[in-house]
């Protein structure tokens, strides 16, 4: 992979200087900091334009959710991952709307931590699977209009493949696991997104996870999904 230019946004300045040096040996390099949401939109105003916004989330609140949609639409293209020492749904919720393409823990290995971002940077979406369960339990207590999986008239192979989506496979890998070919994942894929009336890999994800259908990880890892390009 080739050198990834990243800015870091966090209040906490040894925090900032400790990922620079887990990064090092890594494709991604922080080309710039701010401590703050308000100096980041500054640095992109006057012309930084990142590959991966790395951004820590201080309250959850709407001043830092508007923050954030706005830091998207000024870097359309730009790869947002929110990285927090907090498990709380309310930011996830903030994230997710968004368009963040990931929310990972503090506490990551280095190791994990990188590939985590190589997956965001090919287009994936990593967060927590527990997460996002609490956040999908508390929509559907709100409206109660999910349909049981048997409702949704999905085949054995669409359930398959969404345990796979939860256990944050990509095309190429769902199709090893399964002995398809890459295409013929695609075309299920398509199938089971409009069944359970999802855009894209992520909300389908979650939606399994609301409807009990268990990947290898789920609770435990993270929700790898590959938007739709």
């Amino acid at each position: 992979m080739d050198t990834v230019r990243a800015f870091l946004i966090d209040s906490n300045k040894l925090f900032r200087e400790g990922l620079k040096r887990l990064l090092d040996d890594s494709p991604f390099q922080i080309q710039a900091e701010a401590g703050n949401l308000r100096e980041a939109l500054g640095s992109v105003e006057n012309g930084l334009k990142p590959q991966l916004l790395l951004l820590d989330l201080q309250n959850g609140g709407d001043e830092e959710a508007e923050g954030m949609r706005r830091l998207r639409a000024l870097l359309p293209d730009t790869r947002m991952v929110i990285l927090t020492s907090d498990l709380c749904t309310r930011r996830l919720a903030n994230a997710l709307e968004a368009g963040a393409d990931g929310y990972l823990m503090k506490d990551l290995s280095s190791d994990a931590l990188a590939q985590s971002l190589k997956l965001v940077m090919m287009g994936e979406k990593v967060f927590p699977t527990h997460l996002a369960a609490l956040l999908i339990s508390g929509r559907v207590n709100g409206n109660g209009t999910e349909m049981p999986v048997s409702r949704k008239g999905l085949s054995q192979r669409e359930v398959q493949i969404l345990r796979c989506l939860l256990n944050g496979d990509s095309n190429k890998m769902i199709a090893n696991h399964l002995n398809i070919t890459e295409a013929t994942v695609k075309v299920h894929l398509k199938s089971l997104l409009r069944k359970i009336n999802a855009s894209n890999r992520t909300q389908a994800a979650i939606w399994a996870l609301n409807n009990g259908i268990g990947g290898e990880l789920a609770g435990a890892g993270a929700v790898a999904a590959a938007a739709n390009q």
